[in-house]
């Protein structure tokens, strides 16, 4: 997982899960990427950085959520 210093995100198309209630201010954004790269980013900082992941690390990743592996606080 690298921070977007080393991607360009001017072109990303961010969106939020359709699951999210866009009311809590506890959202992320996900964009997908030239070759296959995931973007996560914070809804409430736009211009702050983001997360990249690679396509392995990104379904790593997801599998764990789907998992139940992390526990919110």
């Amino acid at each position: 997982m690298t921070v977007n210093a080393e991607v360009d995100l001017t072109g990303a198309k961010w969106f939020k899960s359709r699951h999210s209630s866009g009311d809590s201010g506890e959202c992320v954004e996900v964009a997908h990427l030239d070759g296959g790269m995931v973007g996560v980013r914070d809804s409430k900082n736009p211009t702050g950085p983001a997360l990249i992941f690679t396509p392995g690390e990104w379904d790593t990743f997801t599998a764990v959520v789907v998992d139940g592996e992390f526990e919110r606080s």
